[in-house]
């Protein structure tokens, strides 16, 4: 009675749990254009001696930084 109970609850439950998820959507990428304030993020650089992260908010006020993006740089395609 018990087992079946529990596989009863349990088919019930597995049947709605779709309607309670929620699907996380990624977030939407910055729009940016020529000229605009680059967003801080942070990347893995090699300086020759290990990899170590690299924020752009280190060279604030410091030096001008230029950034640029090679899609499939390196990749052979």
């Amino acid at each position: 009675m018990l087992k079946r109970t529990l596989m009863a609850f349990l088919t019930i439950a597995m049947s709605l749990a779709p309607a309670f998820a929620q699907e996380k959507k990624p977030p939407e990428p910055p729009r940016l254009k020529a000229g605009d304030v680059a967003p801080d993020f942070t990347l893995l650089a090699y300086d020759g001696q290990g990899v170590k992260p690299v924020s752009l908010h280190d060279f604030k006020g410091k030096k001008k930084v230029v950034v640029a993006f090679f899609v499939f740089a390196f990749t052979g395609g």
